[in-house]
């Protein structure tokens, strides 16, 4: 088939401009190579809504932080995911105060609002749980925290609700110039036609620019692993705390997530493999180290899980983003890219109308809210009556340790777009992410998707190609 446009990666900015781009009455496809939206670093990253403090002067890396951080709360209250305005601090000890004065003044630089810098009392007074010994800090009242995935997942659907396609375990194996746009061939040989290919491919961006010509730099894998906390630690601190920034990125922080837990990392180690997402002893000790020297007494004991998420770092050392024959390129989308997707899909946006001579109409049923999913346990009991007396599938609790009903679970799995494996319904509910993180309710998951796909339970996997749970029966059906 052929489309307007396609977009190549379904992480958080291929989901923003897609978003942006299914208001237009053009075809519109979305292709991911692997089985669910948010699988690279959207679904491991730090999840603040950066300020736009540190980044260079004058770079689109700063220009697009910024205003993505203008845009955030109006794009998270239209596709109805969780968003939190929580502050942030910047943490020094006295040797390290002409630091924070250095960034204070790239931020105001910036165009930040509200900077300042605060000294040890009102830093022990706003975070009581804060190191003693740091004696100054940067405060940016306009940082906040969401949860990365739910937003491109949310992202995703809005634009599929408006008429876009989503094609994943698409893997883009080469790509071919034509007559009259590109012809896009998978590795398993299936084929989409495009008139506008927009590169969004995270770490794999050089590979795919290869493809179009147009790949005069570098992307290479930078390791960041994180620790999670349990639910009960998800107030030890109200903002985002980080030490002062290094070359390698804003170091190791500190920061309560919107869904209640506690969030340390990440590490950063530039590797070679772009799909090495292993989590390493060196990694933890960098972690139980530099989130103590920010925050003192941390319960490392209550740490429920890890993972590693990889950042695309450009050879530029700032974001690329640029068009040639139809093609646009997006590469060394780094921190902060989740904070500048809805801007980078803003800009993304006037760069085909003002500089590509895009013309089209913006759609007359066009809908940019998205209902949000129901939150479950977080309604009122009236409200929860109400819902379980049209659906009793709300009253079962699948996932104990976060509350989350079968209901819940059902609704992902219909709901663009579909969730078709465990943890894609472990990142849209929620189920799976509490204290036993899964050990209970993911055999039930796995029933339910089953029952609502029509397939034998063998057939569910974990996350798509390689990641069987079930491989047969070891008992009849009685």
């Amino acid at each position: 088939m052929k489309y307007d446009i396609v977009i190549i990666g379904a992480g958080v900015v291929g989901g923003m401009i897609a978003r942006t781009l299914a208001k237009y009455d053009k075809t519109l496809c979305i292709l991911e190579k692997e089985n669910d939206v948010a699988m690279g670093a959207t679904k491991a990253n730090s999840a603040i809504v950066h300020a736009g403090f540190d980044a260079k002067e004058g770079s689109l890396k700063a220009k697009l932080n910024v205003r993505g951080s203008i845009l955030m709360p109006t794009v998270t209250k239209e596709l109805g995911v969780k968003y939190k305005n929580n502050e942030a601090l910047v943490v020094a000890f006295e040797n390290e105060r002409a630091e924070v004065e250095d960034i204070y003044e790239r931020g105001i630089r910036n165009g930040v609002p509200g900077l300042r810098i605060v000294e040890k009392d009102e830093l022990r007074a706003l975070e009581p749980n804060i190191n003693p010994d740091l004696t100054c800090a940067l405060l940016a009242p306009t940082s906040a925290i969401v949860c990365p995935y739910e937003l491109c997942i949310a992202a995703v659907g809005n634009a599929m609700d408006n008429g876009a396609d989503l094609k994943l375990n698409f893997e883009v194996a080469n790509i071919e110039k034509t007559a009259d746009g590109y012809k896009i061939t998978s590795a398993k040989g299936d084929v989409v036609e495009a008139g506008i290919v927009i590169n969004s491919a995270g770490v794999y961006s050089d590979k795919i620019a290869a493809m179009t010509g147009d790949c005069d730099f570098d992307v290479h894998p930078r390791r960041g692993e994180y620790m999670v906390l349990d639910k009960e630690c998800g107030a030890f601190t109200q903002r985002t705390i980080f030490h002062t920034p290094t070359k390698m990125g804003k170091g190791i922080l500190v920061s309560p997530t919107v869904d209640g837990n506690l969030l340390l990392g990440p590490t950063a180690t530039d590797i070679e493999d772009k799909n090495d997402t292993s989590t390493t002893p060196e990694g933890f000790a960098t972690i139980f180290s530099k989130a103590s020297d920010n925050v003192a007494n941390i319960p490392f004991n209550k740490v429920i899980t890890s993972f590693t998420g990889l950042r695309a770092v450009g050879s530029t050392g700032d974001f690329i983003i640029r068009h040639r024959d139809n093609v646009i390129t997006l590469a060394g989308i780094e921190s902060p890219g989740l904070s500048s997707a809805p801007a980078i899909a803003e800009y993304i946006d006037e760069m085909l109308k003002n500089e590509m001579g895009f013309e089209a109409n913006v759609k007359a049923d066009y809908n940019p809210i998205r209902k949000p999913a129901h939150y479950f346990h977080s309604l009122s009991m009236e409200k929860k009556n109400e819902i379980i007396k049209k659906d009793p599938r709300y009253g079962r609790i699948v996932c104990r340790c976060e509350g989350i009903t079968e209901g819940e679970i059902v609704e992902a799995i219909h709901t663009n777009p579909k969730a078709t494996d465990v943890d894609g319904i472990k990142r849209r509910t929620r189920s799976g992410m509490g204290r036993c993180q899964g050990g209970f309710c993911s055999p039930i998951v796995v029933d339910i998707l089953a029952r609502e796909n029509g397939m034998d339970f063998t057939g569910v996997t974990k996350f798509g190609k390689g990641s069987v749970i079930n491989y047969e029966k070891t008992k009849g059906d009685n």
